[in-house]
């Protein structure tokens, strides 16, 4: 039966996904049309209207994701569609009360039934909160995990790729974990339906990738820089030979023009708009001890050049200055609320208009991080191609406390795929951070000390007591 069943996922897949988005048209069109009769019959408003709904829900849902049950967990998918919906809600509504601004309805602009508007927002939460939540355990119930094989090098990199694997235990059960170099390895990998590759030499991760391909295995492997080149790249074909090309890649004149242009619009908005938060913060800070309201540090941006970022201070005045860990006391009781909702980040809209950092862009790393990690990975320079950003991809898809090296991988992914919509796209997504609650999630040592017990057979197995 499960096997029958295994056949029709895309199609319960896609039967749940059309019955979410057909029930979150419906209840805006049938609630609004409550006071708006012409948006259920044929009418140029009803037209209008619903394609602006249908054109605008397709475009957020594309930035901010869809309907992907089985795939992620049902927060996250509902606070992606939630944000999509909202927005294309708000967009249409506007829409519609432009539309009704007529001599027929009203001859001069106002918002229509704004009542029926927050019943249509409580409606559809309630419809993505209920599909969402019913999709997943229809398809947990449905699915067994995918049985597991970890191949990695060390034990260091087991717990680090263990952790990523539980967070998603319903999709993934980690049954197999095996050194690269194990003499019964690919056994191992015949055993598992999906074998990730963690820290594992190109050498013998190519021989793996091919192997596993070979057997009908699914494959997960973590990128190298070269990777990141390879993905960048484009197929061509000289005469009969085919070939793999990296074209030297930087901004044109337009895009940097865009770029910029796009930078002061976006900054000094945002410092108008969000100026009473502004002096919110300030005045918190000024009651909880009495200190400066601003605090300055020496950055790194395009080409190395140095530049002093703004932020609202979040920790005691003359103390060291590194990177924050888990409970940090340096840091005050305001900035614990200011650094949970990225409120100290405001200020940096100062130096976006003035043209030290972009809007989208890697993050700028403190002088001693930089020096660190160049040293560490001689990669991360690379970085330091483009300007330094107020959010990016790694902001957004990574955490806090994601390794420099992967931060780097993300960062270089966005450099080599820039784009203006690009950016448009990551500062639309940069609104979900605020609702992940482990974008600021700092290490905890609990987590190994736990996966080190259960797999302790394994890792005795394959890697020596010194390599601890």
């Amino acid at each position: 039966m499960k096997h029958l069943i295994g056949k029709l996922e895309r199609t319960i897949v896609f039967v749940l996904k059309t019955c979410l988005y057909a029930a979150l048209f419906i209840s805006f069109f049938g609630i609004m049309g409550i006071d708006n009769p012409q948006l259920l019959r044929f009418s140029r408003t009803s037209g209008v209207t619903m394609l602006t709904f249908v054109v605008a829900g397709l475009g957020m849902t594309a930035a901010y994701g869809r309907y992907d049950i089985g795939k992620r967990k049902s927060k996250p998918i509902i606070s992606s569609i939630g944000l999509a919906t909202l927005i294309t809600d708000i967009v249409t509504y506007i829409e519609l009360s432009i539309m009704n601004t007529n001599p027929a309805n009203n001859t001069e602009f106002k918002f229509e039934s704004i009542g029926l508007f927050v019943i249509v927002v409580a409606v559809q939460v309630m419809c993505i909160t209920v599909f969402t939540y019913g999709g997943n355990w229809i398809y947990f119930t449905l699915y067994d995990p995918e049985r597991c094989c970890i191949v990695t090098s060390s034990r260091e990199s087991f717990l680090q790729i263990s952790h990523a694997i539980d967070v998603f235990r319903k999709q993934y059960r980690i049954c197999e974990v095996k050194d690269y170099q194990a003499d019964d390895l690919y056994e191992a990998v015949l055993r598992c339906d999906t074998v990730f590759l963690y820290d594992v030499p190109i050498k013998e991760r190519t021989e793996l990738i091919e192997y596993c391909y070979r057997n009908m295995r699914s494959i997960y492997f973590s990128p190298e820089i070269s990777d990141i080149v390879e993905i960048n790249s484009k197929h061509v074909i000289l005469d009969d030979i085919s070939l793999i090309n990296l074209p030297v890649k930087e901004l044109s004149v337009e895009q940097r023009f865009m770029k910029r242009f796009m930078d002061i619009i976006f900054s000094a908005a945002a410092i108008v708009m969000t100026s009473p938060i502004w002096l919110i913060c300030a005045a918190a800070i000024k009651i909880d001890d009495g200190g400066k309201v601003f605090f300055k540090q020496k950055r790194a941006t395009k080409d190395g050049k140095v530049f002093e970022v703004y932020k609202f201070r979040t920790m005691k005045e003359n103390v060291k200055n590194y990177s924050s860990v888990a409970d940090d006391d340096r840091i005050t009781s305001v900035g614990k609320i200011l650094r949970k909702y990225r409120l100290d980040e405001f200020p940096q809209f100062l130096n976006i208009l003035f043209g030290d950092m972009s809007l989208v862009g890697p993050r700028p790393e403190m002088l001693e991080n930089v020096y660190l990690y160049t040293k560490e990975y001689p990669e991360f320079a690379y970085r330091l191609r483009v300007k330094a950003g107020l959010t990016g991809y790694a902001q957004i898809a990574g955490k806090y406390n994601t390794t420099p090296k992967y931060k780097l991988i993300l960062d270089l992914m966005y450099i080599e795929n820039y784009s203006i919509l690009k950016d448009i796209k990551l500062v639309l997504q940069t609104l979900i951070v605020f609702f992940k609650p482990d974008s600021t999630e700092a290490f905890d040592d609990s987590y190994y000390t736990e996966h080190v017990a259960k797999f302790a057979e394994f890792l005795d197995a394959n890697w020596k007591q010194s390599e601890e």
